[in-house]
């Protein structure tokens, strides 16, 4: 089966990686071509053996402006161009959007009669232009697959009638395994960090929904107890053109003013964009996601198959896959009192906290691999070249 996967843009965020465990999983079963702008996300697919080829990007927010917005059309339409031709060399039998944008890339691309899927991995948030988009894809998709029930319900309010199936993210297990890794020298490597009594961490990018601020919070209760504890904040403002839906350097100018006003600064490191993530998760005591809502949380799958307790939103995604009170908790995300009491209630009972860490490792095994994921969506492609041609 050939297909062509388009993605929006050159960066490697959440929805990025599971691409790439989908693709790296996929066998023989398909022949794929990545179309999408240069940079790290390329340059990661050239490394699975996988032939890329080049799009325009565009990092315009979907919200309505008199400048962005004509931008950001004109950077999707001039994209659809390139992408039919594509299509057309490739000989594509179906096409795959990774993201939103790049739903709307096939739907302005006249691709029919070919079957397209759209992943839509993100919330959009409230507005004339989000609903538009949202109906649009649905009027275009062959088969819209959302990456948790909580959005298949946000494609739904806004597309009564798209054609929606759930496909939950995928974790590496052989990279997130924690046999591999040596905690001890994994904490030894953060210097003073590593050795302080609790190690907290937020493995994401650095934008408000994703609560960084709420981790700060809940830190300085912790410290304000006499807890000896340390954060560290994995990720960066990734998206930072003046388009996007959120000031990200704003936020984090915000954050390192608030760090620095609570007396947190030697409490707190700043680690940026790492490619040993894995280790650092590993040497964490609790991973918190305090996200304003997650659509899914890939870092929450990714956590528990190091067998790391989780503390995780309870709005979105997360609820799908952490049982609340076994392998981590579920909690409001604007509470930090809540996510300060959740920590101290883990490191009172450090049996329940290991037992936590197993059964994540247990609850990835059972329904989070690649494996499951790439038959998933084989099956998902199967129907939906089943539909186009009918």
């Amino acid at each position: 089966m050939r297909v062509l996967y388009v993605n929006h843009t050159a960066e490697v965020s959440g929805g990025e990686r599971s691409l790439l465990s989908l693709l790296a999983a996929l066998g023989d079963e398909v022949d794929p071509v990545v179309a999408s702008p240069q940079g790290q996300l390329s340059r990661a697919v050239e490394q699975l053996g996988i032939a890329t080829a080049r799009i325009t990007g565009t990092a315009g927010s979907l919200r309505l402006h008199p400048l962005h917005t004509p931008r950001t059309l004109a950077e999707l339409y001039g994209a659809s161009v390139q992408v039919r031709r594509l299509a057309n060399r490739h000989g594509a039998e179906l096409l795959h959007a990774n993201s939103v944008r790049a739903g709307l890339v096939l739907g302005l691309g006249r691709l029919a009669p070919r079957a397209r899927v759209v992943h839509v991995r993100d919330c959009l948030p409230p507005g004339a232009l989000s609903s538009v988009t949202m109906r649009t894809i649905a009027a275009t998709a062959t088969t819209v697959v959302a990456n948790s029930r909580y959005t298949a319900a946000s494609v739904r309010a806004a597309a009564p009638r798209a054609h929606i199936e759930v496909v939950h993210n995928p974790v590496d297990l052989a990279r997130w395994d924690p046999s591999r890794i040596d905690r001890a020298a994994a904490r030894a490597r953060l210097g003073g960090a590593g050795e302080r009594a609790v190690l907290l961490g937020v493995v994401a990018q650095l934008s408000p929904w994703k609560g960084q601020d709420v981790a700060v919070e809940t830190l300085q209760l912790l410290r304000e107890e006499g807890i000896d504890a340390h954060l560290l904040l994995i990720g960066s403002a990734k998206f930072v053109a003046r388009a996007t839906r959120f000031d990200n350097q704003a936020y984090v100018a915000r954050l390192r003013e608030r760090i620095a006003g609570a007396g947190l600064g030697d409490r707190v490191s700043w680690l940026g964009e790492r490619e040993d993530v894995p280790e650092l998760m590993a040497a964490l005591d609790i991973l918190l996601l305090p996200s304003r809502e997650e659509p899914f949380g890939r870092a929450v799958i990714e956590a528990m198959a190091l067998g790391v307790p989780v503390l995780a939103t309870d709005v979105g995604g997360p609820s799908e896959i952490i049982e609340d009170g076994r392998q981590g908790y579920l909690l409001p995300p604007l509470e930090p009192q809540a996510w300060a009491r959740a920590v101290s209630r883990i490191l009172d009972s450090p049996d329940a906290g290991r037992a936590m860490g197993a059964a994540g490792r247990r609850r990835v095994e059972e329904a989070f691999t690649a494996e499951h994921h790439a038959a998933a969506m084989l099956g998902v492609y199967a129907r939906a070249l089943a539909r186009a041609a009918a």
